[in-house]
C-alpha cells in the first residue's frame, strides 16, 4: 500500500486521510437521513467523489480476502432476516431472475462488450458479465421497500438478490479461471456448477443444524452474538475451501437459522441481534465503496491512455445494456410461461404489466458486484476497465433506478398493498386473545390476584378491540368508534410520562444521587418501554 502525501513533509497524513474519510461517510449519512434518500445511493456517489478527493491514498488489495471479508455476513444477513413464505411462494420468478438472468445478463454483456471495446478479450468480457449479472441485496431492500412498492414486487426483489450470488460468483469464478488460463469448457463448467450448489446446499443445511443445536443451549447475550456474526463464515469458508459455492452455504445457514431463531435467543438478545446486524450490514456496505473509491485512483491512472469521452461511452452503452437485458428477460419470462401452461394461469394469474414494469425496472447493483470487482486478480487483461465500468454502472443503476423509482411508482399507479398492515393486525388480535384467554387459565392461581388480573385482562381486551376494529371486525357485537384514536391518546401520555422519569434520573445522577451504572440501567427499560409504544 503506497500513500499519496497530502502535505510536503506531512508525518501524520494517514491520520488526515481517515478522518476525512469518515467525516465524509458520517455527513452522507446526515445527508441521507435530512434528504430521506436510501442511503446505498449517497455511498454510491460518495464513492466516487472519494476518487478524486486530494490525498487519497493508492490502495493495494488481496483480491481475494474482500470477498471472505464481505460477502458472507452480507448474504447471511439478508438470508436471516428473508421470508420464508414469500420465498416458497414466488420461486419460480425468483428461479427465473436469480439463474436464467444472471447467465442471459452474462452472456449479453460479454457479447456487447467485445464488440464495443477494441482489444477486450472474450474471457474478461465474460468476467465483467458476471460481476455486473447479481443485483444487490441491500439495495433491492433499501430502496424498493422503503418508496413503497407492492409487496410481492419487493419480495421477489429480495429473492432474486439472496439466491442470484450463487449463480453470478460462480460464473465469475469460471470466468476469471478461463481469464488466467485462456481455457473454458461450457460442459465442464456446467456440471462443476451443479455440483457446487449441491455440495453448498449441504454444507450450508449441516452447519445450520450445528449453530442452532449449540446456540439453544447458550443463554449468554454476548455468545449468541458472536455465533451470529460467525456463522455466515462457519458455512462460508469449508465449503469455499472445499471448492464448492459457498455462497449458498452462508445463504443456506442463514435462512435455516433465521427460521429457527425465534426458540433459540431470548427477547433481550433478539434486540440486540438485530441492531447489531444493522450496523454490520451498514459498515461492511460503507467500506466497501470507501475501497473502491481508494482504488479507483489507480484504476483512472492506468485508464489514462484511454480516451474519456470513449470510455464515457463505453459507461454509458454497458449500463444501458444492464437495463435492457433485464426488460428482454423479465417480460417474456413472466407471459410465455403462462401462455403455454393452463395450470400456471389458473394457478399464478398474469400480474398486472405495470408490477412487471417495476420488477424489470428496478435492477440495482451494489456492494455484491464491488466485491466481486474488487477481488479480479491483478493478472486479468483489462481488470481496471472491469472494475470501472463496474462502478459506473452501480453509479448509473442505484442513482438512476433508485431516485426516479418513487416518481415511476406514482407514475404506474403500483402502490402497496395492505396485505402486510392486515397480518400484523390479525397476528396482533390473535397474540391478545392468547393473553386472555391465559389470564382466565390462571385466574384461580394463588398468586393471581383478582384485581391483577382484571387489569390486565382490561388491557389487553384494549388491545384485541383495537386491531379488530382496524380489520373491520365487530367488537362485542358492534363496531366501536375511534379505538386507535384512544390508543394513540394512550401513547402521547404514556410518552409524556417516560420523558418525566429521564429528567428526574439524569437530574439524579447531576446531583451525584445515583451512578452511571444505575442510570443506564433503569433507562434501559425505559427505552425498551418506548419502544413497546412505537
Amino acid at each position: 500500500m503506497s500513500w499519496l502525501p497530502l502535505a510536503a513533509g506531512g508525518e501524520h497524513e494517514l491520520e488526515w486521510v481517515l478522518l476525512g474519510i469518515l467525516v465524509g461517510l458520517a455527513g452522507l449519512f446526515v445527508l441521507a437521513y435530512l434528504t430521506n434518500v436510501p442511503y446505498p445511493i449517497w455511498l454510491t456517489v460518495g464513492g466516487c467523489g472519494l476518487a478524486f478527493a486530494p490525498g487519497i491514498p493508492d490502495v493495494e488489495l488481496e483480491p481475494d480476502l474482500v470477498l471472505i471479508i464481505a460477502l458472507p455476513p452480507l448474504l447471511y444477513a439478508a438470508a436471516l432476516y428473508s421470508d420464508l413464505r414469500e420465498l416458497r411462494r414466488n420461486v419460480r420468478p425468483i428461479g427465473l431472475l436469480a439463474v436464467g438472468l444472471v447467465l442471459f445478463t452474462t452472456l449479453g454483456i460479454a457479447a456487447i462488450a467485445h464488440m464495443l471495446i477494441p482489444g477486450l478479450s472474450w474471457e474478461a468480457a465474460f468476467v465483467l458479465g458476471a460481476v455486473l449479472g447479481p443485483t444487490d441485496p441491500v439495495a433491492a431492500t433499501a430502496i424498493a421497500g422503503r418508496v413503497g412498492a407492492p409487496r410481492r414486487v419487493v419480495s421477489v426483489l429480495e429473492g432474486e438478490s439472496l439466491i442470484n450470488d450463487a449463480t453470478a460468483l460462480t460464473a465469475f469464478k469460471f470466468a476469471v479461471a478461463a481469464a488466467t488460463a485462456g481455457t473454458f469448457s461450457l460442459s465442464e463448467a456446467a456440471g462443476e456448477f451443479v455440483l457446487s450448489v449441491a455440495g453448498g446446499l449441504a454444507i450450508g443445511a449441516a452447519v445450520g443444524v450445528v449453530v442452532v443445536w449449540l446456540r439453544v443451549r447458550i443463554a449468554d447475550g454476548a455468545t449468541q452474538s458472536f455465533f451470529s456474526l460467525v456463522s455466515a463464515y462457519f458455512a462460508y469458508l469449508p465449503a469455499d475451501a472445499l471448492g464448492v459455492s459457498g455462497v449458498v452455504a452462508a445463504v443456506t445457514t442463514g435462512i435455516y437459522v433465521g427460521w429457527n431463531t425465534p426458540r433459540i435467543v431470548d427477547a433481550t438478545t433478539r434486540l440486540q441481534l438485530y441492531a447489531m446486524w444493522d450496523v454490520v450490514v451498514f459498515l461492511l456496505n460503507s467500506m466497501l465503496f470507501v475501497l473502491v473509491g481508494l482504488q479507483l485512483p489507480s484504476v483512472l491512472d492506468d485508464l489514462q491512455e484511454r480516451d474519456p469521452a470513449r470510455l464515457a461511452l463505453y459507461a454509458l452503452v454497458i449500463a444501458l445494456a444492464v437495463m435492457a437485458i433485464r426488460f428482454a428477460w423479465v417480460f417474456p419470462a413472466t407471459y410465455l410461461p403462462r401462455l403455454v401452461s393452463r395450470r400456471l394461469r389458473e394457478k399464478d394469474p398474469t400480474p398486472r404489466w405495470q408490477s412487471i414494469f417495476v420488477v424489470a425496472f428496478t435492477g440495482m447493483r451494489g456492494a455484491v458486484s464491488l466485491a466481486a470487482a474488487l477481488a479480479i486478480p491483478e493478472s486479468v487483461a483489462g481488470r481496471d476497465l472491469i472494475v470501472f465500468l463496474c462502478f459506473t454502472t452501480i453509479l448509473w443503476t442505484v442513482c438512476v433506478e433508485g431516485l426516479s423509482l418513487p416518481w415511476l411508482l406514482r407514475r404506474l399507479g403500483v402502490q402497496e398493498d395492505d396485505t402486510p398492515q392486515r397480518e400484523e393486525d390479525k397476528a396482533r388480535m390473535v397474540a391478545a386473545e392468547a393473553a386472555i384467554r391465559r389470564i382466565d387459565e390462571l385466574a384461580d392461581e394463588d398468586w393471581v390476584r383478582e384485581d391483577t388480573a382484571e387489569r390486565v385482562r382490561g388491557m389487553y381486551r384494549f388491545r384485541r378491540d383495537r386491531f379488530r376494529e382496524r380489520l373491520g371486525k365487530e367488537v362485542d357485537g358492534r363496531f366501536e368508534e375511534n379505538i386507535d384514536g384512544r390508543s394513540l391518546d394512550f401513547q402521547r401520555i404514556s410518552r409524556e410520562m417516560i420523558v418525566a422519569q429521564r429528567d428526574a434520573l439524569n437530574e439524579l445522577r447531576r446531583q451525584g444521587h445515583i451512578g452511571d451504572d444505575v442510570m443506564r440501567r433503569v433507562q434501559r427499560d425505559l427505552d425498551l418501554e418506548e419502544s413497546r409504544l412505537n
